[in-house]
Order: structure tokens, then C-alpha cells, then sequence
């Protein structure tokens, strides 16, 4: 632990050995709040033939995002504004409620409303670990113990598929969910116990109207990426539909932002040029990671023959690359307080990482996708915490809890964004390559199925060969637009301006009692 923690005395800061504890216990929170999807994922099938709703299976995992997403912005203002330890210890609680009705679920309805009530706390408990850590650490020291919470959802994509298979093989499917009640129990007491932050108390009230608008914004982009070219066409009455109420909503909410007395997001943060840029860089780290996460074991499976059911360990180059690289990062940030170089180098990374990606083929070797692998991984593993640390170091630690949440929301739009789009353009050009090999009929029967390697075996060889070079044109168009939006990032990241990091006086290792640190200034006007 650090000698500014060590040293600190003002009211509201933690001993070290008490920011040790709260630390584990935030990243067993943020475990939790990872971890919970990539388990239920291997479990769905199970879920699905004992429940049934089969044609509601998706919402399983929409309620959970569309959730999180829009709770995100609300609970980093609650904790500005009321206290963060009280605000994290309630989504805890929420997220625990949620987890032990989702296992009592007797129905695919009560699962979903049960799933949306997990989402509801697991929105608080991402935007409270990161908003506690800017509280107790001064940014100067948070890049290691950020790069530690990289760790933390590397292993979760790693360990999720084998332990939800795990569970669901030998205790059943609910417990799956039972399973985050004993880790959330210890997390809960440990933060009660040793977490110490005055309480605030504000004459202010939570603007209801603009979360409302912000959710509902939030919502209809959500919908829009997760329902655009799958449940509806993109040009569909329900589509356009959703894109109006999602770009009137959002146009209401800015508005009502400039009058609120205590707007949910305050807009004078976007001032900032690097709070501003580290939000769009984050969203494309989003964009570019969850494209990654779900296109790779696809063409690994189906390209490549390897098992679904390691799926998980598929990406283990990516995420052990990602997280080696974050923590390496914070470290150095730690000791020279220079940040600027790795938004540079990790957006050069995740352009060369998606270009080899892209360029993979039905010749391409698991070696040789693994090293592809780890080169985007590396970049993801120098943006992925600074733009939380840059962020976070661009405003007063009054607005901590916004900026971390609205962080944590633009990289969550991000995701949701490069799932669709990579996705819409990974479907046609299956489809456009399964008609010019096979012909369309022929490409609509075999696309119908879920083809992975076992399936595929069976498969007359022409019709085997023209499916695993459709599922290569696909990757390759996928990660050609991420390519493209990754140039973007790498521009973007050439105009932050690298503002010293603020050390650990007193205000600043004060945690929430700390109001005097204003925040260094790099506005648009500077």
C-alpha cells in the first residue's frame, strides 16, 4: 500500500490495512457483477428445458443489460450526492435479492423480471468499485489497483463458462444463481466492517425527471442494437421507431440537464477534453472487446474445430494479454505519473490486433489466432483502466460517482453497439457466402442450424467447406469494422493532454469528506 495512504489522517480515510480489505472486497463485487453472465450463459440450455419460453430465452440476458445499463448513471449520482458506502452496500443487497429469486424462478417470466432486478444491482456495484477506489486512492496510485479490477473481468470471462458448466452439471442450474449469495455475504460484511466514509448529507433532489429520460434513452438504444437485424429488420416500424424515441428522449434529457438544480449527469463534466475523448475512446474499447469476446470462439468452433465447451479458455490469450498489460500499465503510471503513452500505444495495438484478426482464414492456425489474439488484448489492456483513471482524475471528486458511472456506461453502449453492428455485418456475410457456394436454398438450410464442430462433422464436406469460409468472410468483415473504428480511438487518443495526476494530500485521500480538490483543468478552451 501506498505511503500517502499510509500516512493518511484526515477524517474519512482508511488505515492500510483496512483499504486492503475493502479493496478484496471490492473485487469480489466486481466478480459478482461480471461474473453472473458468463456463468448463466452455459446454463441457458438446462434453464430453457426445465422452464421452457424458449422464444423468450434472449431476455433472459436483455432484462440483465438493459438493467445495468440504465441504473448506471443513477447510482453514481446517488452516491455523490448521499454517500457512496450506503449507496454500494444497497446495490449489493439488490443484486444478492435478485440472485435468490432468479433461483426460486418457476417460469421464464419470473426469471426474466428476477434477472432485471440483478441487473438493477449489479449497474451499482461496477459504478460503486470504481467510484470507492477514486475515493480511497488518490489517482497517482490507482492505476495498479484499477489494473487489478482488469484482472478481475478477465477472470470472470475465463472462469464463467467452466464454472457455470460446472455448477449447472453437478448442483443444478439454480445454482448458478445461489451461487453469488455466499460471495456477496463476505463482500457485504467486509464493506460494512472497515469501509469508513463520513455521510453526506445534500439539500438536493435526485433529478427523477432526467434519469427518466436517460433511461429511457438508454433503453431504446439497448433495444435497438440487441433486436436490430435479429428479432426485427433494421428498416422495421419497431426499429425506427425505437431510434425516434431513443433520439427524442436523449434531446429532453440534454435540456433538462441545463435546468436541473442536481442533474443526473451533469453536464459541465463534457467540458473536460479528457474526460470528453476518454468517454469515446472507452466506448470503442467496449465496441471493439465485446465484438472480440463474442465473434473468436465462433470462428475458433466452427473454423477451427475446437470444443464449445471450453469456450471460456478460447480466449485465454486475449484476456491473460489484457490482463498482464493492465497491471503493468498501473504500475507505471504508479511510479512516473505519465499516462499519456498508453492510450497512444493501446490504440495502435487494438488497430494491428483487429487488422490480423481480420485477416484470418480457413487456413489459419490456433497459434497464429492466439498471437492475433493477444496482440488486440495487449491494446486492450492499455486503455482499458486508464480511461477510467484519466476520467476520473478530469473532474471534482464531488462528481467522482457521474464520472465513473458515465464511464462505465459509454464502454457498456459501446459493447452493445459492437455487438450489433459486427454482428448484422458477420450475419449477411455468412448468408451472401453460403448462396454463392451452395446456392440460396441450400445456404438457408444449413445456416438455420447451430453448426458447431461436432455438427459440422456430419456434414457432407462441400456443404462443411462452403459454411466454414462463410463463418471466415464473416470474421473478417467483422473485425474489419472494428479495425475501422479502432483507427478512430488511436486518433483521438493523440489529443489528450496529460494533466498531472493529483497526489494524495489531504483532500484528496479524504475520500467523500474531501471537497476542496478541484480537478485539474484541461478544458476545451485550455
Amino acid at each position: 500500500m501506498s505511503e500517502t495512504v499510509k500516512q493518511a489522517d484526515a477524517p474519512g480515510e482508511a488505515k492500510p490495512r483496512s483499504v486492503r480489505v475493502v479493496l478484496m472486497a471490492l473485487m469480489i463485487a466486481m466478480l459478482l457483477a461480471m461474473l453472473d453472465n458468463m456463468i448463466i450463459g452455459t446454463a441457458m440450455p438446462t434453464i430453457v428445458g426445465e422452464l421452457g419460453g424458449l422464444e423468450h430465452l434472449s431476455w433472459v440476458v436483455t432484462a440483465y443489460t438493459l438493467a445495468t445499463a440504465a441504473s448506471t448513471p443513477i447510482w453514481g449520482k446517488i452516491g455523490d450526492m448521499y454517500g457512496r458506502k450506503g449507496s454500494f452496500l444497497t446495490s449489493i443487497v439488490i443484486f444478492l435479492i435478485g440472485s435468490a429469486l432468479s433461483g426460486m424462478a418457476q417460469d421464464m417470466g419470473q426469471l426474466i423480471g428476477f434477472r432485471a432486478i440483478q441487473g438493477l444491482g449489479a449497474g451499482g456495484l461496477m459504478v460503486g468499485v470504481m467510484a470507492i477506489i477514486g475515493d480511497l486512492i488518490p489517482p497517482r496510485e490507482r492505476g495498479k489497483y484499477q489494473g487489478m479490477m482488469a484482472g478481475v473481468m478477465a477472470l470472470a470471462m475465463i472462469g464463467g463458462p467452466l464454472v457455470g458448466g460446472t455448477i449447472t452439471d453437478h448442483m443444478g442450474w439454480r445454482w448458478a444463481f445461489y451461487i453469488n449469495l455466499p460471495l456477496g455475504a463476505v463482500a457485504l460484511a467486509m464493506v460494512t466492517a472497515v469501509l469508513h466514509l463520513p455521510k453526506k448529507k445534500t439539500q438536493g433532489k435526485i433529478d427523477y425527471l432526467g434519469a427518466a429520460l436517460l433511461t429511457v434513452a438508454i433503453t431504446s438504444t439497448v433495444l435497438v442494437t440487441t433486436w436490430g437485424g435479429t428479432e426485427y429488420a433494421w428498416g422495421s416500424a419497431e426499429i425506427i421507431g425505437l431510434i425516434v424515441v431513443g433520439l427524442l428522449s436523449l434531446a429532453a434529457f440534454l435540456y433538462v440537464e441545463t435546468k436541473a438544480a442536481e442533474p443526473v449527469m451533469p453536464l459541465h463534466i463534457f467540458r473536460s477534453r479528457n474526460f470528453t475523448l476518454m468517454s469515446v475512446i472507452g466506448f470503442l474499447v467496449g465496441f471493439a472487446m465485446f465484438g472480440g469476446v463474442l465473434y473468436l470462439p465462433l470462428f475458433q468452433q466452427s473454423v477451427q474445430g475446437a470444443s464449445a465447451t471450453n469456450s471460456g479458455l478460447l480466449l485465454l490469450p486475449m484476456l491473460l494479454s489484457m490482463m498482464v498489460i493492465s497491471l503493468v500499465a498501473g504500475r507505471i503510471t504508479t511510479s512516473s505519473g505519465r499516462y499519456k503513452i498508453f492510450p497512444i500505444i493501446g490504440g495502435a495495438l487494438m488497430v494491428v490486433g483487429l487488422f490480423l484478426l481480420a485477416s484470418m482464414d480457413t487456413g489459419t492456425t490456433r497459434l497464429v489466432s492466439g498471437l492475433y489474439m493477444a496482440v488486440l488484448g495487449a491494446g486492450l489492456g492499455f486503455l482499458m483502466q486508464i480511461t477510467m483513471l484519466v476520467a476520473q482524475n478530469s473532474v471534482d471528486m464531488k462528481d467522482m460517482g457521474v464520472a465513473s458511472s458515465s464511464a462505465t456506461l459509454f464502454r457498456t453502449l459501446g459493447g452493445s453497439f459492437g455487438v450489433a453492428l459486427m454482428g448484422s455485418l458477420f450475419t449477411t456475410q455468412v448468408t451472401d457466402t453460403m448462396s454463392e457456394r451452395l446456392g440460396p436454398q441450400a445456404a438457408k438450410a444449413a445456416g438455420s442450424a447451430q453448426l458447431d464442430a461436432a455438427s459440422l462433422a456430419k456434414l457432407p464436406e462441400a456443404v462443411r467447406d462452403a459454411y466454414q469460409h462463410a463463418v471466415a468472410a464473416g470474421t473478417h468483415s467483422a473485425f474489419l469494422l472494428g479495425a475501422g473504428i479502432a483507427v478512430v480511438g488511436f486518433a483521438l487518443a493523440w489529443l489528450v493532454k496529460e494533466v498531472p495526476l493529483r497526489g494524495a494530500g489531504p483532500a484528496q485521500a479524504g475520500g467523500e469528506g474531501a471537497k476542496s480538490a478541484p480537478a485539474p483543468q484541461d478544458s476545451f478552451a485550455h
